[in-house]
């Protein structure tokens, strides 16, 4: 019983539910309460990784920041 997305399998042991909790224990993802994964982009909803602009409350990720970061007031010096 192994797949790349954990979620193919709950359909399978939905009649055995010991079995059940025991895949869901060791093999579903946690939901996080802090870290890079819980920080997501405001336009497009990339997840914090990688380059994301949290500072002054913007919450983009790099790509997006780009795009808008004249509109929002932002020069480049270099």
């Amino acid at each position: 019983m192994t797949t790349s997305d954990p979620k193919k399998m709950l359909k399978q042991l939905e009649k055995k539910p010991q079995k059940l909790r025991r895949f869901k224990k060791y093999n579903m993802r946690k939901e996080r309460s802090c870290g890079r994964q819980t920080a997501s982009c405001t336009r497009c909803g990339r997840t914090g990784v990688g380059g994301f602009v949290g500072q002054y409350g913007l919450k983009f990720c790099r790509c997006c920041f780009r795009d808008i970061a004249t509109k929002l007031g932002f020069k480049k010096y270099s």
